[in-house]
């Protein structure tokens, strides 16, 4: 599988690349976390701005896009997906979440547990929930009933977070999503040989998936320090100039 990674604008990217199956889009949740080469926190109108930029140029190129995002922007990304829907009949909407047990604890009022994981796709467009089947209770408590491949998922993804201490850490950049949830994401929507964009590459974990999930990974990253990050970290990924 190739594994590219482009240092470039993921809108400018969108602009002139060729058609593919799938994005994925986790942008930076605009509270202020110190990333390398920009600032995590921008305006409300520019960061509702981005949003929309991602369902609207990632629909003329992607079959398939996930977004992932901080709950607190539940409200906003309601509103873009609202219209978003209302202009596009020809795409479709499905809401799940990411559910964990380790949030930022608080004292004062509820713990956060679970991140906003909302799916956008074409209408028609092919699944293959038999790639994701995970055990069933049946399954673990030897019921005779059960189903041996097990069950397809619910839409509620109780995937842990990348903690600190975490194999999977990469602590050159300051967030990511775990490996476990873009194998699920990607097996559910797409096929051997076809291509995934990662549009905030982050700490590249789309190219640590792309050989078990046997798709090419192109992974898109503004900070040119992230970008070499991912680089020395893959030694399989082969930059792209863009």
């Amino acid at each position: 599988m190739n594994k590219t990674v482009i240092n470039c604008d993921c809108f400018d990217y969108l602009k002139r690349c060729d058609p593919f199956r799938c994005i994925i889009a986790d942008p930076p949740d605009n509270i202020g976390l110190k990333y390398k080469g920009f600032k995590d926190k921008v305006s409300e109108d520019t960061y509702e701005a981005t949003l929309q930029s991602i369902l609207v140029r990632g629909s003329k190129k992607a079959h398939v896009i996930w977004l992932s995002l901080n709950a607190r922007y539940a409200p906003l990304i309601g509103k873009i997906t609202y219209n978003f829907l209302a202009f596009n009949p020809d795409w479709e909407f499905k809401p799940c979440v990411q559910t964990f047990t380790f949030g930022n604890y608080r004292s004062t009022d509820l713990t956060n547990n679970h991140r906003l994981l909302y799916r956008y796709m074409r209408t028609g467009t092919t699944l293959y929930p038999d790639n994701v089947r995970v055990p069933s209770w049946r399954q673990l408590n030897g019921d005779k009933r059960a189903d041996p491949r097990g069950r397809v998922p619910g839409d509620v993804f109780d995937i842990p977070r990348v903690t600190g201490n975490s194999k999977q850490r990469r602590k050159f950049s300051p967030t990511q999503l775990g490996e476990t949830l873009y194998e699920r994401c990607i097996g559910l929507c797409c096929q051997p040989s076809d291509t995934v964009v990662d549009l905030f590459a982050g700490s590249g974990t789309l190219g640590r998936v792309a050989d078990r999930c046997e798709v090419n990974a192109v992974m898109l990253e503004v900070s040119r320090e992230i970008c070499d990050n991912i680089l020395e970290d893959q030694s399989d990924a082969v930059e792209v100039e863009w």
